[in-house]
């Protein structure tokens, strides 16, 4: 989906948060720069107040449902149900915050 995206022009987009997590990740610095230099055509959603506030209510709501969502991931899936975007992961913890709001997810 990522590479389909990318070549008809779709928007793709990528967080701090996310660029930070693949940094921390991997070891060396061949593969930080590479990672340094892919993420650098990507354009960079920043969060804002009203995301965070939303990120809170919704780690709140999951957690009422028994659905455990750490603060990051949180924070990471607002922002893609704040502007209706579809969340690429792999991470199968997303799937279940999906079940239980808006966030769209591709990858599980």
């Amino acid at each position: 989906m990522l590479t389909g995206a990318l070549a008809a022009g779709g928007a793709v987009f990528t967080t701090g948060l996310v660029l930070q997590e693949l940094l921390q990740g991997f070891a060396g610095p061949t593969a930080r720069r590479r990672i340094l230099e892919r993420f650098t055509a990507l354009p960079s959603m920043v969060p804002q107040r009203v995301d965070h506030v939303a990120a809170a209510e919704l780690r709140n709501a999951c957690r009422r449902r028994g659905v455990q969502v750490g603060t990051i991931d949180a924070l990471l899936a607002q922002p893609c149900i704040h502007h209706g975007l579809v969340m690429l992961t792999t991470d199968r913890d997303f799937g279940r915050v999906a079940e239980l709001s808006r966030l769209r997810v591709w990858g599980n």
